[in-house]
């Protein structure tokens, strides 16, 4: 279906019954032709999974915490044995030394039709990968630099969604931890304007911009009518829920 790296990847015995499997909803107002966004939900499932498996193995070893993050990924993407299996395989693929990195990206960029957001979600998942483990060490980030660099990600962009998500993984771990009976933890303060990406001294109407745009960039209907893998919805429902609540935290405390 995709040819090039990536189809070389998912390799023939994968074929018709995993493309199969990438359902995407109707959506009449985009202008592709029949089997477009298939091809590039596709895309973004083979590149998601073998360069994750490429970062993990940055660092020289692939710890415990790395491959669980795979494994949740593919938990929260409720897949069927057979689509498991080949993330599993994608992932084991991205670890060999004769992982065509540079390649797999450009063509990714290619297939994504430039469209912004789906390459801002790539780039999300693979820090929350990076970060796996707690840190994120000098090999993984130069490493996420050369992916943002395939994939005309800019510097200045890169590290506001690092900052994002190192502040969503400590609003989910307090989230787990210190979640009140009969309510949701709440963001703290700090993490809720880095999640936004703002910063304390912006107003209030950049503020609410800000969320109206990180609203629109993570709407999961939005993300798969571009070419999302409609099994990575749960993922895209998540970080809306964190947009939200980091807007409800800033609101509220702006308020006393």
């Amino acid at each position: 279906m995709l040819g090039g790296p990536l189809g070389g990847l998912l390799g023939a015995a994968l074929g018709h019954s995993f493309d199969k499997g990438l359902k995407a909803i109707p959506d009449e107002s985009m202008a592709w032709e029949p089997g477009d966004r298939e091809r590039v939900q596709t895309a973004f499932f083979t590149a998601t999974f073998s360069v994750m498996g490429h970062l993990a193995k940055a660092d020289g070893r692939v710890s415990a915490d790395e491959i669980g993050l795979a494994e949740a990924v593919m938990a929260e993407m409720d897949l069927d044995q057979e689509m498991r299996q080949a993330a599993i395989g994608l992932f084991q693929e991205g670890k060999l030394s004769s992982f065509p990195f540079d390649e797999v990206l450009a063509q990714f960029r290619q297939e994504c039709h430039g469209r912004s957001t789906l390459i801002r979600m790539f780039v999300e998942i693979q820090l929350q990968a990076a970060y796996a483990d707690g840190r994120l060490d000098a090999a993984e980030d130069q490493l996420l630099r050369r992916v943002c660099g395939g994939l005309g990600v800019s510097e200045f962009e890169f590290r506001q969604l690092r900052r994002m998500v190192e502040a969503e993984r400590h609003f989910a771990g307090s989230d787990r931890r210190d979640k009140p009976a009969g309510g949701a933890a709440q963001p703290t303060l700090a993490d809720a304007y880095a999640i936004l990406g703002v910063t304390p001294q912006a107003s209030d109407a950049e503020i609410k911009k800000a969320y109206r745009r990180l609203l629109s960039q993570h709407h999961p209907d939005k993300l798969v009518s571009k070419g999302l893998p409609q099994e990575m919805m749960k993922m895209a429902a998540q970080k809306t829920y964190e947009i939200k609540r980091s807007y409800e935290r800033i609101k509220d405390a702006r308020k006393r």
